[in-house]
């Protein structure tokens, strides 16, 4: 084999697959019913995340195309497979059925915030810091707050989810930390 099949420009891309992965593999396990995995899971994308743009600041290959897989992951990991997890394993068995309905809703206003908040950072350029809180933290509180769904009172989740929906899109300015 000539060559190494894996050049440094590869390596962040890597990190950020492996977000990804996290992230589907979190979406199977909340079909199965295995939650806690699936949050666990969720959390391990915080932890690839934050390694991917490190590695890429550290290796100087920072890129267009790493920006935008990036984003595409993150929608997956911390904007629709909390939302999914928290309609299915919180949401989804209240009764009565409207109130499953809005709950339903709420997880989508959820996922809908957080692919406008990735949108907004993708365009924006600022680097000195976040317009609205990152959806990497707000999806990671929602997998944060899955394992302690048996001490917690139901309404806390669509509250929560709502209220880091709104701070996602919210101009508030939130300093980038380690960088």
């Amino acid at each position: 084999m000539k060559g190494n099949p894996i050049t440094a420009s590869m390596i962040p891309s890597i990190f950020t697959l492996a977000n990804l992965l996290c992230g589907f593999l979190a979406l199977v396990l909340v079909i199965q019913g295995a939650y806690t995995i699936a949050a666990g899971l969720i959390l391990v994308s915080v932890l690839m995340d934050s390694l991917d743009g490190k590695v890429a600041r550290r290796l100087s290959v920072s890129s267009d195309f790493g920006k935008e897989l990036d984003s595409l992951s993150d929608l997956v990991s911390f904007g629709v497979a909390p939302a999914i997890l928290t309609y299915q394993a919180i949401l989804h068995p209240l009764q009565p059925e409207y109130v499953r309905y809005m709950g339903l809703g709420i997880a989508a206003i959820f996922a809908l915030c957080g692919a406008v908040r990735l949108a907004r950072f993708n365009m924006l350029n600022i680097t000195t810091h976040f317009v609205g809180v990152p959806i990497t933290f707000a999806g990671g509180i929602i997998a944060l707050l899955m394992f302690f769904r048996t001490m917690l009172p139901w309404y806390i989740y669509p509250v929560s989810m709502a209220f880091l929906a709104f701070l996602m899109v919210s101009t508030f300015k939130v300093p980038k930390l380690g960088k």
